[in-house]
């Protein structure tokens, strides 16, 4: 199940809201879970065995950390122990068959693999338990001896298939005790149409766009190969920020407050300032778990840039099993090393405009390695896009998107600053019916879109 669909919108959303407000507080964790088993086990029923496996292993072995805590020896053999299951589970399905695939290819052998589904979310509910787990290790939180409580934690489907990751110590008091009213369900409710608006009239339209763009012979022009590729870069913003705002709004009407996972990225003056603002719950993850044990920046400037380039070899590998996914990390890992070592300076002082440029550009690029697996059609795309075997500057399936996708192209351009924004804000305030009124008309056009177009799943689900 997945939130951009009229059976969660007017079937599974509605039916669970009303159970939830209505039941008392002491039944609400309950059928939270409840709700989670079912919106899971709705489109993956057999891997809700895995998930239920996570649970009930993280559990135990949270209250054994806490157990042997005087024990640092036994507690550390533990926590070696638990990230070891808990990253064989994720690496068997995510990347066994591409490690198989990397062992056929280097020997020029055929070892057979079985083809196994990705279960859905495994890569945001492993990490979101095993912050759980390290938090315990460091101290900085207490293990839940709740089964049920921790069991709405590791489970929650708000956040369950596609982030952000959310730390247990973050919602720790809010898993036991919440505020649930009719505000916190009509911001919940604001955030909630705010994201399906991105993802349904913003991200889906560009897709279909960049589809049309690539579909083709893989001769394109300049101009194309540009467009495409920033058709790509507005799609996967608002197509992950736009989950991340359902996210946070369905957990707002439940009663909790999720930390934002996007904070205009594409503002940004610098490639660093953009991984400040993008996925901002991955970054933090890496940041506190890989990137500060080894050491962080407390470090020689050799064992630095280790560490960083560690943390974006596996930033890359998080996203996909495949190679494309670890150059793009490597990408992202030298920029952010140039930046430290050598252009910190140079972007402090040059024009904002200009350093934004100079940011969108790199990220634009990076969308390249992230968006195409095969290495040929990727070293292709690139070239075209400086013209070398490009179909000339201009074609006519460039100049058709251009005139087709402006207005969109527009909006998307001006939605993803905080400008627009905070004005639209400031007026709603003003004249609160408003907002009323344009959530439901938005609500009303996304919907439209729902029935009439063809289904597109979030990108993300597949990480």
């Amino acid at each position: 199940m997945i939130f951009s669909s009229i059976f969660f919108l007017f079937v599974f959303l509605p039916v669970f809201l009303v159970l939830y407000y209505l039941v008392p507080q002491k039944l609400k964790n309950p059928v939270l879970l409840a709700g989670s088993l079912v919106f899971y086990a709705w489109g993956e029923p057999v891997y809700i065995v895995l998930m239920l496996f996570s649970v009930i292993f993280n559990y135990y072995m949270g209250l054994e950390l806490e157990r042997l805590a005087k024990n640092r020896r036994q507690q550390k053999r533990n926590l070696v122990f638990t990230i070891v299951v808990n990253l064989f589970i994720l690496c068997f399905f995510k990347y066994f068959g591409f490690l198989l695939d990397t062992v056929n290819g280097i020997f020029s052998i055929s070892l057979p693999h079985p083809q196994l589904a990705l279960p859905v979310g495994i890569s945001f509910y492993t990490f979101k338990n095993l912050s759980y787990i390290l938090d315990i290790y460091f101290g900085k939180t207490s293990a839940q001896h709740h089964f049920l409580t921790f069991s709405v934690y590791s489970t929650m489907f708000p956040h369950m298939t596609s982030g952000p990751i959310v730390r247990y110590a973050d919602i720790r008091e809010q898993l036991n005790k919440r505020s649930v009213n009719i505000l916190r369900l009509g911001q919940g409710a604001d955030l909630f149409i705010r994201g399906l608006a991105k993802k349904i009239l913003l991200a889906d339209n560009l897709s279909v766009i960049y589809t049309g763009i690539t579909a083709g012979s893989g001769e394109l022009s300049v101009l194309s190969a540009w467009l495409g590729i920033f058709t790509y870069t507005m799609q996967i913003y608002f197509d992950f920020s736009g989950y991340s705002d359902m996210a946070i709004g369905l957990g707002k009407m439940l009663g909790f407050d999720f930390a934002k996972n996007f904070d205009y990225p594409y503002m940004s003056r610098s490639v660093s300032e953009f991984w400040r603002r993008w996925h901002i719950s991955l970054g933090s993850w890496f940041r506190d778990y890989i990137y500060i044990p080894l050491g962080g920046n407390r470090v020689s400037a050799g064992k630095h840039i280790r560490n960083i380039l560690v943390v974006w070899i596996l930033t890359g590998l998080w996203h996909g099993a495949s190679w494309n996914f670890v150059i793009w990390g490597l990408y992202y890992g030298l920029i952010l090393l140039l930046e430290k070592f050598l252009l910190k300076d140079i972007l402090a002082r040059i024009p904002g405009w200009l350093a934004n440029l100079y940011t969108m550009l790199l990220i634009s690029l990076g969308w390249v390695f992230f968006s195409q697996t095969d290495f040929g059609a990727m070293g292709q795309y690139l070239l075209q896009m400086i013209g070398i075997g490009a179909n000339g500057l201009v074609d006519s399936t460039a100049l058709y998107y251009l005139r087709a996708g402006a207005i969109l192209f527009i909006i998307c351009i001006l939605a993803c600053r905080d400008g627009l924004y905070r004005s639209f804000r400031r007026m709603l305030q003003r004249h609160p019916s408003m907002a009323v009124a344009a959530n439901f008309i938005l609500l009303f056009v996304c919907t439209a879109y729902m029935v009439y177009n063809s289904y597109t799943p979030f990108l993300y689900l597949k990480f």
